[in-house]
């Protein structure tokens, strides 16, 4: 069965919900008043969906903000008008605004703890947006927050009544706060990157919920997100902004077929295709960055620096918004260029060749062996439990019997939901924790133990790129002295050198010898991320392990990471591991790709063989929850049921039997998968899958995504 594509249209003659005309949003700083959005016009009608996509600093948060005259003490409407349900918001008092939030205007944020407070049980907290709205007494409003909670699928609803927020998982945290926001049926609900934070799997699950409730309550929906295949599945119509305009606005199915706007089929170009390979395709970029809202011309097009088809007047000329069909419009002085934009079109969607193949680099020796290897985490239980010596001690298994070889040059992906143990398992590889079994060989070597017993020269071998640079970066030192300090430790160049070393290094990450003595708070994150790969890069490792690297990157600057770490694999012979969750990205990047579920891995094998049947029905899962950035995909919907269990007491048998959805497929199999431990099975090619259901059962699965699409 193939996904569900959006249908729902808005009647003819039907009035939206909300109307935007010609809305002008600044912020009053010290230098004066600051526009952050400029002109931005765009209605939703009941039951559909509106995408609001572009980088960070485009403005869409703002616009979401200023919809609820929730902009802060310096932030103020400059000119426009909001419409709701007819009536203008604008020039609104506080006290009628807030009888509004949370009634007939709800929003859910990407952080769900920034809606709940983390000192309150979350049944209260329901309650309250119930009461404070309505005239209920507290049980009614029990009973119909239960209710709600039961239509967001959350399991146990009158147990999570009783918990506290921090009990609740990332993903149930999210179904709390959309519960939250549809209590009182609104009818506008405004989501801003709701789903960002989590896994593919739960974020399938959370936007199908977001398209029944759409359905089943006629609610308007504004959808921020930078994710362009979020956008494909959940909108009806798109609007693309940038440096605070919207430069684009259509239907979903049209905007994907026919972007006109150069910064649309910029984004669309950025994007890795979940067929591509780094041997098939190169990825495009957008150069440049973003204008600070104080920094934007007046008098020409905003997107004109970081344009491939500027032309003079775009640089001296303010560009309108023309309308190419009914519903399509575009704010560019070349929209009537038909034959660039027919050019520009077949470009963006992707699957090109590549100009010339990677070179592959050398296949022979394993740089690195995992045989068996283990982390366990000693259960905590209480001091007097342990001096009275009752019970026996409890580990957590975070990685359990994990086998992998890495040849030299080449990159492993390893892809999982959150809690199966991928970061755990890099820690053991790289020292940060011990092992608790198995080995670990690194370059002939067997490291099981710590960085802080490693010898000096195994330590620099093997440098990390974490996700948050911010975490990373002392915020007091120069970018220079950062990128110099593990060659000074290391010793890998003459002192006299180091800056000279420095600067080349610079310029191999794009950045160049501007840097050298910028703070980090005056980077974007992309170029405070490429900090970071240049620091990897200074100990010259021969193994470099990337975990989340481009998780929380725009996807401009997400494909400018990627193709770095690709030049500098080619050019350095450098070995990788990659984590990451978006599987278009691991597919991409990776030449093995190994899939971990509960501590161990499931499937492993070239990263071909892991798209395509025979899968592990793990994979399979997580492979149907992938957003694609194309609607006319036709992709296969598997949702998995239940969370992950606990590491600490996993289930016996197979340990995806829990959740597998392919349990059934022969006789006798259910019972088989919750008794026995599953072994190998081999698919040629160094292809295995840890699964019960026979190779040739497996092989007879559909593909996920068909090839039609």
């Amino acid at each position: 069965m193939g996904e569900t594509k959006n249908t729902n249209r808005p009647e003819n003659g039907s009035r939206p919900v909300v109307s935007v005309r010609g809305l002008t949003v600044g912020y009053r700083t010290r230098d004066g008043l600051v526009e952050a959005v400029r002109d931005v016009s765009f209605d939703i009608h009941p039951k559909e969906t509106l995408g609001l996509v572009g980088e960070s600093g485009c403005g869409k948060s703002t616009v979401a903000f200023a919809l609820v005259n929730a902009l802060g003490p310096n932030g103020q409407i400059g000119s426009g008008r909001i419409l709701f349900d007819g009536q203008d918001l604008v020039g609104k008092s506080q006290q009628q605004l807030r009888a509004l939030r949370g009634d007939r205007i709800a929003m859910v944020f990407q952080d769900p703890m920034q809606a709940l407070n983390p000192s309150l049980r979350i049944g209260r907290q329901l309650i309250e947006v119930l009461t404070s709205h309505r005239p209920i007494g507290q049980q009614e409003a029990r009973q119909r927050a239960v209710g709600m909670l039961r239509r967001v699928q959350m399991p146990d609803p009158h147990q999570v009544m009783d918990r506290y927020p921090h009990q609740l998982s990332g993903g149930q945290q999210q179904r709390v706060v959309i519960a939250m926001a549809m209590l009182n049926h609104p009818a506008l609900l405004l989501m801003d990157e709701p789903t960002t934070a989590l896994d593919v799997t739960v974020e399938a699950a959370v936007l199908d919920l977001v398209e029944d409730l759409k359905r089943d309550f006629d609610t308007a929906n504004l959808f921020i997100t930078h994710n362009l295949g979020v956008v494909a599945r959940v909108s009806d119509r798109v609007c693309v902004m940038y440096a605070g305009q919207v430069v684009e606005q259509a239907p979903t199915d049209e905007l994907f077929r026919r972007p006109a706007h150069p910064y649309t089929r910029g984004l669309l170009n950025c994007l890795p295709r979940l067929g591509q390979s780094k041997h098939t395709a190169v990825l495009s970029t957008i150069d440049g960055r973003v204008p600070r809202p104080d920094n934007r011309p007046a008098d020409a097009c905003v997107f004109a620096p970081r344009c491939h088809y500027a032309i003079d007047r775009c640089r001296r000329q303010r560009p309108a918004m023309v309308r190419l069909t009914e519903a399509h419009q575009v704010r560019c002085l070349l929209a009537d260029a038909p034959a660039g934009q027919q050019r520009a079109v077949k470009a963006s969607k992707g699957g090109g060749k590549a100009e010339a193949v990677r070179p592959d680099t050398d296949k022979t020796g394993h740089l690195l062996l995992l045989e068996g290897a283990k982390v366990y985490y000693r259960h905590e239980t209480s001091r007097l439990v342990d001096l009275l010596g009752l019970g026996q001690a409890r580990f957590v298994k975070a990685v359990d019997n994990v086998s992998l070889r890495l040849r030299r040059g080449r990159t492993l992906g390893i892809v999982g939901e959150s809690g199966c143990g991928k970061s755990s398992l890099v820690k053991g590889i790289i020292g940060l924790e011990p092992l608790s079994g198995g080995r670990i060989d690194f370059l002939g070597l067997t490291l099981n133990q710590t960085v802080t017993r490693r010898d000096l020269e195994v330590v620099r071998q093997m440098q990390m790129v974490f996700q948050n640079p911010d975490s990373t970066l002392n915020p007091v030192y120069s970018v220079g002295r950062q990128i110099a300090r593990p060659m000074i430790r290391f010793k890998t160049v003459p002192r006299v050198r180091v800056k000279s070393e420095v600067l080349r290094l610079l310029e191999a990450v794009r950045l160049g010898p501007s840097y050298y003595y910028r703070l980090p708070r005056q980077l974007s994150g992309g170029e405070k991320q490429r900090v970071g790969i240049a620091r990897a890069l200074a100990c010259k490792p021969d193994l470099i392990i990337c975990d989340e690297p481009v998780s929380a990157l725009d996807v401009s600057v997400q494909g400018a990471v990627i193709n770095l770490l690709l030049d500098i694999q080619s050019a350095f012979g450098t070995t990788m591991i990659f984590i990451a969750h978006d599987l278009s990205v691991v597919r991409y990047l990776s030449d093995e790709i190994a899939v971990m579920y509960l501590g161990q891995v499931v499937e492993i094998g070239p990263a071909q063989a892991i798209y395509r049947p025979p899968y592990h029905p793990y994979t399979e899962a997580l492979l149907s929850a992938v957003p694609i950035p194309d609607p006319d995909a036709d992709q296969a919907r598997i949702r998995l049921i239940g969370n992950v269990p606990s590491a600490l007491d996993p289930p016996a048998g197979c340990r995806f039997h829990t959740r597998c959805p392919r349990r059934g497929l022969a006789p006798g199999q259910g019972a088989l998968c919750a008794r026995k431990a599953p072994g190998w099975q081999q698919n040629g090619q160094g292809h295995r899958i840890l699964c019960h259901i026979p190779i040739e059962t497996l092989k007879q699965l559909p593909p996920v995504l068909h090839p039609a699409a």
